[in-house]
């Protein structure tokens, strides 16, 4: 039970994650320690249900997931998402710094966790290309998480369709936010609009795009993660540092970083708030793992 609880709060932030422009799912999966198994039933979900013409290998495939793990992190991950949808769009328009300096610290106290994974491969401690491929790896989500937002207030389904391709990849990825890609393609307010007025032609195509991306996608990453573990992994830390930058609590509307100049204080506790969490769920993971 306490498992279960425990997985249920997991899906609750990766699905507050997803509404926060500029926090990946994906991120704050691997910061609650299911990274890697999430990946694993994505993959194998995904390659049961392109069996639709064969019904009973589709059927056995969705059997075999783990839905006790599944169930919980779904059920928290879409209560969050509308949940979000409603309420932490208006949080954002108030405290945007607040918001931005408590989930940066979640994020870089999560770098920890690859940047140990790495040091448990058969190569050991980090070397120097490793470093030089966290880097560059680090420039790509700095330059991604700085683009300009757009705004398009009628888009056509193709569109959608395309955009959530690309968006949902972005929900099994560490360090790039998919809310945020929405919002440089123009797609962010229609899509949140969409959920509070259970638009379903609009969440259809979207659904759509999600599922062939995602399926595209996962299948590639898990494979990564199996056979090339450890430059996936140094890939993905670098990701994570690199999108700090769409944290960083004090920017304008065009994504220009600025100085520090309002609610100091409360942004560097919340900042450290953050970070207590990240500690507070590795512990709590390590505890249910000796139970």
């Amino acid at each position: 039970m306490v498992a279960y609880l425990f997985n249920f709060v997991r899906g609750i932030l990766i699905g507050v994650a997803e509404v926060i422009p500029g926090v990946s799912g994906g991120t704050i999966a691997l910061v609650t320690g299911i990274y890697q198994r999430i990946i694993d039933q994505a993959a194998q979900a995904v390659e049961a249900l392109l069996k639709v013409t064969k019904p009973k290998k589709l059927v056995f495939g969705i059997r075999e997931l783990d839905w006790k793990l599944l169930t919980p992190v779904l059920i928290g991950m879409f209560s969050a998402l509308i949940v979000g949808a409603r309420f932490i769009e208006p949080l954002l328009e108030q405290y945007p710094i607040q918001l931005r300096a408590l989930f940066a610290g979640l994020v870089a106290a999560g770098i920890s966790i690859p940047y140990r994974l790495v040091r448990k491969t058969e190569a050991g401690d980090w070397k120097i290309q490793d470093y030089s491929l966290a880097l560059v790896a680090a420039l790509l989500a700095f330059f991604l998480t700085g683009l300009p937002t757009a705004e398009i207030s009628d888009p056509s389904l193709l569109i959608v369709f395309a955009a959530a391709a690309i968006a949902i990849c972005a929900l099994v990825l560490p360090g790039v936010s998919g809310s945020f890609l929405l919002l440089s393609f123009g797609l962010y307010a229609s899509t949140i609009a969409a959920v509070n007025d259970r638009n379903l032609t609009y969440l259809s195509a979207f659904a759509l795009g999600a599922f062939f991306g995602l399926a595209s996608f996962v299948i590639l990453l898990r494979w990564l993660l199996k056979e090339k573990s450890r430059p996936t992994l140094v890939i993905l830390s670098g990701l994570m540092l690199g999108s700090l930058r769409a944290l960083w609590p004090w920017q304008d509307e065009d994504r220009n970083l600025l100085l520090p100049e309002q609610a100091i204080l409360a942004s560097i506790a919340l900042f450290v708030f953050g970070a207590f969490v990240v500690w507070l769920l590795l512990k709590i993971e390590k505890r249910l793992k000796t139970v």
